[in-house]
């Protein structure tokens, strides 16, 4: 039987026009594109046009995207690329939040064992943070507030705008990682009006390894891999030409994706909470029901069982105990605990995200396959 797939938050399987695009790149268009013969202008244009690509899907200027190796990279160009860029600044103050990916997380603790101060804000029960929480963590030395998009777990989307309007108001830079958000639902630098956003292109039906940093005009990095003066001499090392390319088509498709699509995500992912809540009734709970989530994903707290037993019984279903990243360890996610579960709730969840390739079978399927191994377990333990 064909694996059914719920794990798009973790990766996303690579497009097949993506493929496709990034193919000629890997054989015959081999040119590095700092060379100024055919074969590395041919290159040159390849990373301009997919440059182009991806700040129409943020709709912004080519010259406010950096290409780099991935979300994370991203995520660590912004914190420390910003905090580092004046030497006289040290000791100067960061502001994150308690829904953060380690890709912020931990750039935030290095910077503290520099000699930065980092402080962390909290959120509310559904997973929202409170921009006057941001403002009250504000300090004189504030150099950066970076608060997460939405968050890979629950799916929450932060009022980014609010926040950001609060910083700007105190001349303060603001990040946020849009690894989990871009191509979900319409981002526009401008109207979020932030400084820095990552993008991770293994979110968006591309390849791992590739991704994007939006730099807004007039802000300056420290680099954090010094070289030549490749990508306006923010990140060095020559371009990665087939995963620039696949990155530009993937946000090609993303761009042109309709609302249409995004009904259809919202419609799998309820449809998959209402076959699982039909049975379970309000022994379920869903993770951050009551805020504004990403349309497919979907995060559940299934009673009285652990999920990775539960997960191990169905080996025909690909998701995860809450996050990807923290689906080998029995701890408590540090997103989890933010919005107040216990030990024991976070013991039973998982985490479903739908995707462009999601069907109705595979919804029903997943239900029934859950809903199954959960009574096994349940009657196992009892």
């Amino acid at each position: 039987m064909r694996a059914i797939y719920l794990d798009y938050n973790a990766t996303t399987p690579i497009a097949p026009t993506v493929q496709e695009a990034m193919a000629p790149f890997l054989s015959e268009h081999y040119g590095n594109p700092s060379s100024l013969h055919a074969l590395g202008r041919a290159c040159h244009e390849a990373v301009e046009d997919a440059r182009s690509h991806v700040a129409a899907l943020l709709r912004t200027d080519p010259r406010e995207i950096i290409f780099t190796s991935g979300g994370t990279e991203s995520n660590n160009l912004a914190l420390k690329g910003t905090l580092l860029r004046d030497p006289s600044s040290v000791g100067g103050h960061l502001v994150i939040s308690s829904l953060e990916h380690p890709a912020t997380v931990r750039p935030a603790r290095f910077l503290e064992r520099l000699g930065y101060s980092v402080s962390v804000v909290g959120c509310d029960i559904q997973g929202t943070i409170d921009p006057q929480e941001v403002k009250e963590a504000l300090r004189d030395d504030t150099v950066l507030v970076s608060i997460i998009h939405a968050n890979n777990e629950i799916g929450t989307i932060q009022p980014i705008r609010d926040i950001a309007r609060i910083c700007h108001d105190r001349g303060i830079l603001v990040h946020t990682d849009a690894a989990q958000s871009t191509g979900k639902i319409p981002i526009i630098a401008d109207e979020l009006e932030i400084d820095l956003l990552s993008i991770a292109g293994h979110k968006i039906y591309a390849p791992k390894g590739i991704g994007a940093l939006f730099v807004r005009r007039g802000t300056a990095l420290e680099p954090l891999i010094h070289g030549a003066d490749h990508e306006q001499g923010v990140r060095a090392g020559t371009e990665n030409v087939p995963y620039i390319v696949a990155l530009g088509q993937a946000a090609l498709l993303a761009a042109k994706a309709s609302d249409e699509l995004h009904d259809r995500l919202t419609d799998l992912r309820d449809e998959l909470a209402s076959r699982l809540e039909t049975v379970l009734g309000d022994r379920l709970t869903i993770n951050g029901k009551g805020g504004e989530r990403l349309p497919n994903t979907l995060s559940v707290n299934l009673p009285g069982v652990s999920a990775h037993a539960l997960l191990n019984r169905i080996p025909d279903l690909c998701a995860s105990t809450g996050a990807a990243c923290h689906s080998g360890s029995d701890a408590v996610s540090p997103t989890l605990a933010a919005i107040g579960l216990t030990p024991e709730t976070t013991r039973g969840t998982v985490r479903l995200s739908v995707g462009w390739y999601t069907s109705q079978e595979d919804i029903q399927r997943a239900a029934e396959l859950l809903l199954d191994a959960w009574e096994s377990l349940s009657n196992s333990e009892s």
